[in-house]
């Protein structure tokens, strides 16, 4: 069992004794500490917005999460089955206080969460979340009396305005993707996202769809996160069936992994590079992904005459460092497109729209538009430590050892070399150190990884 109490919310295993997994007591706990945030810093704006993944436990949960916030005095629209996207984009529409989406995302569907959004529809920040979290350890929240109970509505429309807003983007040509006739496969893991994608594809004119998976019971027929390992399946029926792409998503919509035409893997990395190298092409700008996403996309953005920069890794950094720079692009290399035009935060489904914009412009199959960009590899690798190693240190030391280099520290320890990097950064729940290196061959990624690892080893070793 376990509870993992973050700043952007909380999230845990069903099952087992409170305060050690995600139970009916610290759902409502967690619930009432956020809604009570919510009224306290927005002048008591007394609506939120609620949605969920399709996993097994989200409609209990659903029902602990809107009663608590109706007990608080405050106004529930409950938005049903949806994404997290699309939750993200009601928020501000209706000018909500703040949003909670029940999804824990590629986890397995043991596991549920509570993400929490700011009243623009964007994740809480470290220090709003910090707030929330103290909130609910000292359960100082005050529920309201009979009479002043928040009401519930249900709206079903969400999904369609959020598809409606995407075909309605400058740079989604419907009509272009209309005569491509693309045959295309999904797996949407028996969550939202069977309702989303073909919704999505439908309005976009592909009138070939073979869906795996489509069905939002919540039973994932395979491990959730659209990894090429988890992906074997449908890469079989593209293989075999002449298709033109599939189409991955995981359980809340909000990453996207693409597969081309022989069943090989376009790479989640590359689907950010391929929209942000669409969207410069038509704009120039700014683009930013975080410290251990590809070097590809810094290279399509500055041979499109834009600046790229890194943030510090999660979501709300990256937004963040977007808004800095004025971005018009940018993302994480785990296949989450952000695209601001549109709102700010990982969005498949818009995601899905440019890119096949893109692909339908390009003229090109999937195996030649993937050859068109810079090849790279990246090797993800950890070293798992004793509680007693100071990780903090150890990542001091390595800074000083390769201080010739260019470094960057916003986030762990990022060491460049030429085209080659290597990210170092600890785990915030683990005694673990993570290790990305990546380079022009998947060899040098690996042997740069574990030159890292050698030299962390021995530091380790001279301290003990």
């Amino acid at each position: 069992m376990a509870l993992i109490k973050s700043i952007s919310g909380i999230r845990g295993t069903i099952g087992g004794q409170a305060g050690e997994a995600l139970t009916p007591v610290d759902v409502v706990k967690f619930a009432a500490a956020y809604g009570t945030w919510v009224l306290q810093t927005t002048n008591n704006n007394n609506t939120i917005v609620v949605g969920r993944d399709a996993r097994i436990s989200g409609d209990m949960v659903n029902k602990l999460v809107c009663a608590t916030l109706q007990g608080l005095g405050i106004n529930v629209i409950d938005v049903g089955l949806s994404t997290t996207p699309t939750v993200e984009m009601v928020v501000p529409e209706l000018k909500a206080g703040g949003g909670i989406i029940l999804t824990a995302s590629h986890n397995p569907k043991q596991w549920n969460a509570l993400k929490l959004l700011n009243y623009k529809g964007e994740f809480i920040s470290d220090a709003e979340g910090k707030l929330v979290l103290e909130l609910a350890d000292k359960e100082a929240f005050e529920f309201a009396q009979v009479t002043e109970l928040g009401t519930y509505t249900q709206r079903e429309d969400a999904i369609a305005r959020h598809i409606e807003t995407i075909l309605a983007l400058p740079l989604v040509d419907v009509e272009a993707i209309k005569e491509k006739k693309f045959k295309i496969a999904i797996d949407c893991v028996n969550s939202t996202g069977g309702i989303a994608v073909p919704m999505l594809l439908k309005a976009l004119g592909v009138k070939t769809i073979e869906k795996l998976y489509c069905e939002p019971d919540g039973h994932f027929p395979h491990n959730p996160e659209p990894l090429p390992e988890n992906l074997r399946e449908i890469s079989k029926v593209i293989e075999k069936g002449k298709f033109d792409l599939g189409i991955v998503v995981d359980p809340d919509v909000d990453r996207l992994a693409l597969i081309n035409e022989d069943g090989s893997m376009f790479g989640e990395e590359y689907t950010l590079v391929a929209v942000a190298d669409y969207i410069l092409k038509n704009k120039v700008g700014n683009s930013v992904s975080n410290l251990s996403s590809t070097r590809a996309l810094r290279d399509v953005t500055e041979k499109a005459g834009g600046n790229y920069y890194a943030a510090a890794v999660g979501e709300v950094n990256v937004v963040n460092m977007m808004k800095e720079q004025n971005a018009v692009i940018g993302g994480e290399g785990n296949g989450g497109i952000i695209y601001p035009e549109l709102h700010y935060g990982r969005d498949a489904l818009v995601g899905i729209a440019l890119f096949l914009t893109h692909l339908a412009k390009s003229g090109l199959s999937m195996t030649r538009l993937r050859a068109s960009y810079p090849n790279y590899y990246i090797s993800k690798n950890k070293i798992e430590l004793t509680p007693d190693v100071d990780v903090d240190a150890v990542l001091t030391q390595m800074q000083e050892r390769y201080a010739k280099q260019p470094i960057n520290t916003i986030d762990g320890v990022k060491i460049e070399f030429d085209k080659e990097w290597v990210h170092l950064r600890k785990s915030n729940t683990e005694p673990i150190i993570r290790i990305y290196a990546e380079s022009d061959s998947n060899a040098t990624a690996e042997h740069l990884a574990n030159k890292i690892i050698a030299d962390i080893k021995e530091i380790i070793s001279a301290k003990a």
